[in-house]
C-alpha cells in the first residue's frame, strides 16, 4: 500500500475504531496530526477549545453521556500538564477517555536538552493518572497502539489511557496497516461464585442492592432492573450510579436511604460501584453480610469485607445472577418502601431551597435531557437528591471533587449530541475556572444551557470559615464579572432568574430553542448540605428564614 504518515495513519487509526469527534488545540508538536485530520474533516470533527484543560473535561463529557471513547489532543509539557485534571476526573468516574498527548522528537526524549514544551517523565506523569500509556518510536507502531488504546478502553474497568506521539513519528511515512476495529471484552463472572451469590441472595428476605458507575459503564441497567424486581430489592444509587434505574421506578432510592434499610437489611449486593467512604473505610451497612460484584479487582480486596467477591463486567454478572435465581416468591416491600420515602424527604427538607432550584431544573428537562452538576451548592444537593430518569444523564466529579470542570465537560456532552437537552450548573467560583470556553461554545454554535448560581463567595471555604474559625474569613470572597455582560460580549443570549419558579420558565423557553445561553441566578446563602451526603457530619442548625433568597450582588 502507499505510505501515509504516521499522522495520516493516527487519524484512519481513529476512524477504525469509530471516532467521530476530537477535542484539542493544534500546536507544532501536532502539526503532521492536524494536517492528517484536516484531510479528514468530513469524517472526524475537531473541536478547538480556548486552554487545554477544556480538551479533556470534554473528552469526558463526550464518553460518560454517550458510553463511546472521548478523544482528546494536546501538545506536550504545558499542553499535557493542563489537560491532567480532566484526566483525574475520568479515572475517578470510568471515563473512557484518549488522551492523545504530543512530545518532543522522539531522539531527544529523556536527555533533558530543553527542547520546546520538555518536561522531566512525561511518560511516567501520565502513566500515573491513566489506565494505560503507549509511546510511539515510530510511524509503523501507530496502528498498533491505537489498537491497545481501544483494547484497554474496551476491557476491564473503563479509564482514561494516553498515546504519545511525536512529531518525527507523526511526519515519517510508514505502509504499516490500519488494524480494524477492537470489540469490547467484558470480564466473565466465574459461576461458582455466581452461584453462591444467588444462594445468599435467595435466602435472604430484605436484601439492598447498591449500584455505582460500572452499572452504567457496562450497559446493565435492564439486567439491573431485572434482578430488582425479582427481589423485590431495593436499588440505591450512588453519585456515579444515578440513572442506573429510573428514579421513578418503586425500587428506586437515593444513596442516602441506606441509613433507613440497613436497619431491618439482611443482606446487601454492591455491584459495580467501590463501596468505600469518603474517608476510606467501607460502607456501613449495620452488620448486613455483602455480595461485591467489581470488573476492577482492586475494588473487591480490603477494606472491603464480603460474603462472596464477583469478579466481574455489571451485565453479565447481574444477569447471570438473575437467570440462576430463576423466579423466586417475594413478599411485597411496598409499606418498607412507602416509609423509608417519607423518611427522606423529612431529611431533604434540609436542603428545601436547593431542592426547589433542583425540581425547577428537572421539570424543564425532558427525560433523556443530562444534568451536568459542579461544586456549587445546588450542585452538591444534586448529588444526594437529583432524580435521573435515564442512564447517563447525570454527570458529576466523582471522588476528584474537581472544582471548576462543569461548564467544559457540558460542552462535551452537548457536542456529542447537539439536538439532546443538557444544561449545565455552575457556581460563581467554579465557573470561573473554564469560562473561556464561552468562545467554543459560540464558534461551535452548541445550544448548551448554562446556569451561573453567584454569592460571591467559595461558598464551602466560607461556610467553613465561619462555623468552624469564628468568621475569620480569608480569601473565600470573589470579584465576579457581571455575566450577562460577559456572555453577551462572546455573543452568546443571557437571561435572569430570581427564583426557581423563574428558572423553571426559563429553561423551558431555552431548552426548546436549543442555542448558546447563560442563565444568571443571584443567591444568597444557602443551608448545608454535608450531613447529608457524608455520614458522621453533624446536622447543622437551620439558617434564619429567607436567607437563601437575599441576593448578592455579582461583583463583591
Amino acid at each position: 500500500m502507499a505510505d501515509n504518515t504516521g499522522g495520516d495513519l493516527l487519524a484512519e487509526s481513529l476512524l477504525a475504531q469509530g471516532v467521530d469527534t476530537v477535542f484539542g488545540i493544534p500546536g507544532v508538536q501536532l502539526d503532521a496530526a492536524a494536517d492528517a485530520l484536516y484531510s479528514r474533516s468530513d469524517r472526524i470533527d475537531f473541536v478547538c477549545a480556548r486552554n487545554e484543560q477544556a480538551t479533556t473535561y470534554m473528552a469526558d463529557g463526550y464518553a460518560r453521556s454517550t458510553g463511546d471513547v472521548g478523544v482528546a489532543m494536546v501538545v506536550p509539557g504545558p499542553g499535557v500538564l493542563n489537560a491532567l485534571s480532566g484526566v483525574a476526573t475520568g479515572y475517578s468516574t470510568n471515563s473512557p477517555m484518549l488522551l492523545i498527548a504530543g512530545q518532543i522528537d522522539s531522539h531527544a526524549i529523556g536527555k533533558g536538552l530543553g527542547a520546546l514544551h520538555e518536561i522531566p517523565d512525561q511518560t511516567g506523569i501520565l502513566e500515573r493518572l491513566t489506565k494505560w500509556t503507549g509511546s510511539a518510536r515510530s510511524a509503523d507502531e501507530v496502528p498498533g497502539l491505537v489498537a491497545e488504546a481501544f483494547r484497554q478502553l474496551r476491557s476491564g474497568r473503563p479509564r482514561p489511557v494516553a498515546l504519545e506521539v511525536p512529531p518525527d513519528v507523526l511526519a515519517a511515512t510508514s505502509s504499516a496497516a490500519v488494524s480494524g476495529r477492537v470489540g469490547f471484552a467484558p470480564t466473565v463472572p466465574d459461576a461458582d461464585a455466581i452461584r453462591d451469590a444467588a444462594r445468599l441472595l435467595a435466602a435472604s428476605r430484605r436484601p439492598l442492592i447498591v449500584v455505582g458507575g460500572g452499572v452504567l459503564a457496562a450497559n446493565a441497567t435492564t439486567a439491573l432492573r431485572e434482578l430488582a424486581e425479582k427481589l423485590e430489592a431495593p436499588v440505591l444509587m450512588t453519585e456515579n450510579g444515578r440513572g442506573a434505574l429510573d428514579a421513578r421506578h418503586r425500587l428506586a432510592f437515593d444513596s442516602l436511604a441506606l441509613r433507613a434499610f440497613r436497619e431491618d437489611a439482611d443482606l446487601v449486593l454492591a455491584v459495580g460501584t467501590r463501596f468505600v467512604s469518603t474517608f476510606g473505610t467501607q460502607v456501613n451497612t449495620d452488620g448486613a453480610p455483602v455480595i461485591l460484584v467489581n470488573a476492577e479487582a482492586a475494588d473487591l480486596a480490603g477494606p472491603r469485607e464480603a460474603s462472596v467477591r464477583v469478579h466481574a463486567d455489571a451485565a453479565l454478572a447481574l444477569q447471570a445472577l438473575a437467570d440462576e435465581l430463576g423466579s423466586p416468591a417475594r413478599e411485597s416491600r411496598s409499606d418498607e418502601l412507602a416509609r423509608v420515602r417519607v423518611w427522606l424527604d423529612e431529611q431533604f427538607a434540609d436542603i428545601a431551597p436547593q431542592r426547589e432550584y433542583i425540581g425547577a431544573i428537572r421539570s424543564a428537562l425532558p427525560d433523556d435531557g443530562v444534568f451536568v452538576s459542579e461544586f456549587t451548592q445546588v450542585g452538591y444537593a444534586a448529588s444526594a437528591c437529583y432524580p435521573a430518569y435515564q442512564p447517563r444523564t447525570y454527570i458529576g466529579p466523582g471522588y476528584q471533587g474537581t472544582l471548576g470542570y462543569g461548564f467544559a465537560t457540558a460542552l462535551g456532552v452537548k457536542a456529542a449530541d447537539p439536538q439532546r437537552a443538557v444544561v449545565s450548573v455552575n457556581g460563581d467560583g467554579g465557573f470561573s475556572w473554564t469560562l473561556q470556553e464561552l468562545s467554543t461554545m459560540k464558534r461551535y454554535g452548541l445550544g448548551l444551557v448554562t446556569v451561573v448560581f453567584h454569592d460571591g463567595f467559595y461558598g464551602n471555604v466560607r461556610r467553613i470559615q465561619k462555623n468552624r474559625y469564628g468568621g475569620r474569613y480569608f480569601s473565600s470572597d470573589l470579584t465576579n464579572p457581571d455575566y450577562p455582560t460577559l456572555a453577551r460580549a462572546f455573543g452568546i443570549a443571557t437571561a435572569t432568574a430570581h427564583d426557581p419558579a423563574s428558572l423553571q420558565g426559563v429553561l423551558v423557553d431555552a431548552v426548546a430553542a436549543n442555542e448558546p445561553i447563560l442563565i444568571d441566578v443571584p443567591v444568597g446563602e444557602f443551608p448545608s448540605p454535608w450531613h447529608l451526603i457524608h455520614e458522621g457530619v453533624p446536622r447543622p442548625a437551620p439558617l434564619p428564614a429567607g436567607s437563601h433568597l437575599a441576593q448578592v450582588g455579582a461583583s463583591v
